[in-house]
């Protein structure tokens, strides 16, 4: 008897895990960027989800993500951004500086960058090493992040994206004011990062 009732109690704790994690409530839709938060299973920040269409072809997008150096010209409060590891061609480890508005401390993260191509779904998955580096005095190391892209390809050459996301940012940051701030980054984020790709489409004209 102690087996099935071992698996019955693992079942309800199942069911009461997904029961306690919030539905998807939309927050922000502008531009055609859909910005979306929910509570988690666990803890009081919220996970957030972005939808949206890039003009751009896998390949393209795949380029502008790993080209970690160029960061700053789009990824939200980045501060600076540079490669620690190629470990191939899909597999790539870089070291990242976040920017915080004071009186709050800078915060710094490690982050494994893994591309998985598939013909139908493309899975980008950015996966925080909080231990991978020693810490720095003058920044909070992120204890966990993991972001989860999901890229399908679209009618007219777009790509349609489903991003999730999940941070604890470590630190004494009240969780208030991360969730009251939240969706503003991923929405600027993906603005300026569609504007890039859009740009490249573009006809060049001398």
């Amino acid at each position: 008897m102690k087996k099935p009732l071992l698996l019955f109690s693992l079942l309800i704790f199942g069911l009461s895990s997904v029961m306690a994690q919030g539905k998807w409530e939309l927050k922000k839709n502008e531009d055609g960027i859909e910005v979306f938060t929910r509570k988690p299973a666990k803890g009081n920040l919220k996970e957030l989800r972005v939808v949206c269409e890039l003009e751009a072809t896998k390949t393209q997008l795949i380029n502008e993500l790993q080209n970690i150096g160029d960061y700053n010209s789009w990824v939200y409060a980045n501060k600076k951004s540079e490669i620690i590891k190629m470990i191939n061609q899909q597999t790539i480890i870089y070291y990242a500086q976040s920017r915080l508005p004071w009186p709050i401390k800078d915060r710094d993260l490690i982050i494994q960058l893994t591309i998985s191509p598939t013909p139908e779904v493309l899975v980008i998955q950015a996966k925080s090493l909080p231990d991978y580096l020693p810490k720095q005095n003058d920044y909070v190391r992120v204890p966990y992040s993991l972001a989860v892209w999901k890229v399908i390809q679209a009618p007219n050459n777009k790509l349609k994206v489903d991003y999730t996301f999940s941070v604890d940012p470590g630190g004494s940051i009240p969780s208030w004011l991360v969730n009251a701030t939240i969706t503003v980054g991923p929405y600027n984020s993906f603005f300026k990062l569609r504007d890039i790709l859009r740009a490249q489409k573009q006809p060049v004209i001398n």
